[in-house]
């Protein structure tokens, strides 16, 4: 089976990490994107100068698992994408991986072209893993 790397804004974190979840269970390798704020990390207890290396860390880290994935899935529920996915889908075709989504609401076309196909369910999503 095929591997998936989920990427999307930290305020879908509960949701992408229980989509994960169901990915995990219906037999995914799936990659996670870690979030500080939501492994319990208090944002605003991080010195300002020290939050660029936390943010770095974060950012190199799913940059790696994009390397290792065989596809991309952007969680991009109501059609947001934020600065940091929008790397993660220049970053996913640079490497030529296919990008599948949850939504086509982005009002970015240029995000919305680069987009394979749409899925909107985990059972849908591995089939495009098998």
């Amino acid at each position: 089976m095929k591997s998936v790397v989920i990427c999307g804004s930290d305020r879908f974190a509960k949701e992408i990490k229980e989509f994960a979840k169901k990915l995990e269970k219906l037999g995914g390798v799936v990659y996670a994107p870690n979030s500080y704020r939501a492994s319990g990390g208090d944002w605003s207890r991080i010195h300002e100068y020290d939050k660029k290396f936390v943010a770095l860390g974060l950012t190199l880290e799913h940059v790696y698992k994009i390397k290792m994935a065989d596809v991309v899935y952007i969680y991009n529920k109501d059609g947001y994408a934020g600065v940091s996915t929008t790397l993660e889908i220049g970053c996913a075709l640079a490497l030529d991986k296919p990008i599948y989504a949850l939504s086509d609401e982005d009002p970015e076309i240029c995000r919305v072209a680069l987009f394979r196909g749409l899925v909107k369910d985990p059972k849908k999503l591995i089939e495009f893993l098998k």
